[in-house]
């Protein structure tokens, strides 16, 4: 069994989040972006939480939210790490990571090499970076579009932290992705759904044994 580490995210019920941390999930995402299907209330985050603490890593994932709305997660769900998945600056990040006192992962958008020059300006003050395929046009969602883009962009890539691979990743194709970006971890959210925003127990363990075993 590899090292690779694996984030699932998006989930929203109890049994779809007890088939993540069974599975051996290393992370678990939670949504908090009403226009996700994904997205979950502060009660419901604050069970799934309860669920998660001391068996995963606990990341809550917001767009361009407000300091107030930080501020409120990270008082009653107290997630390891908050993740950025909109057009959040570098210094909003650090004034985050200062103010909140968890880690840090930004989204970085992709579709050709130019787009990674974005990353090192996160990196500085990121404890790590999250690399997506760009939305399709016309798409409401940042992420959990199911969308791949070239994983050889990432290949030797010296960014000096931690990096994750997002977008389009299967249980047929994550070994492949592994090999090809050469990353050490791997999201997956759609990919994992029996329909849009519906985690599914068996996808879910399909996928984390595909990715454990590349």
């Amino acid at each position: 069994m590899s090292d690779i580490q694996v984030k699932i995210c998006g989930l929203s019920t109890e049994a779809t989040m007890e088939a993540a941390l069974d599975a051996g999930a290393d992370m678990v995402g939670l949504m908090f972006y009403p226009k996700s299907p994904r997205h979950v209330s502060l009660t419901q985050a604050c069970k799934l939480a309860d669920m998660a603490r001391g068996r995963a890593e606990i990341v809550a994932v917001t767009v361009n939210m407000d300091l107030d709305g930080l501020s409120r997660i990270n008082e009653l769900v107290a997630p390891d790490t908050f993740q950025f998945h909109g057009s959040e600056t570098p210094e909003a990040c650090a004034a985050v990571k200062v103010m909140q006192g968890t880690k840090i992962m930004k989204a970085v958008a992709v579709s050709e090499k130019a787009d990674l020059e974005e990353a090192q300006y996160y990196a500085i003050v990121a404890d790590r970076i999250l690399f997506d395929a760009k939305p399709p046009e016309g798409s409401d969602l940042p992420g959990g579009n199911g969308v791949a883009f070239d994983w050889t962009l990432l290949k030797d890539l010296d960014l000096k932290k931690p990096y994750m691979l997002s977008g389009g990743l299967t249980a047929a194709n994550v070994a492949e992705a592994i090999r090809l970006s050469g990353a050490r971890a791997i999201d997956a959210s759609s990919a994992v759904e029996r329909e849009r925003g519906v985690k599914d127990n068996d996808l879910i363990r399909a996928f984390i044994a595909a990715a454990k075993n590349a």
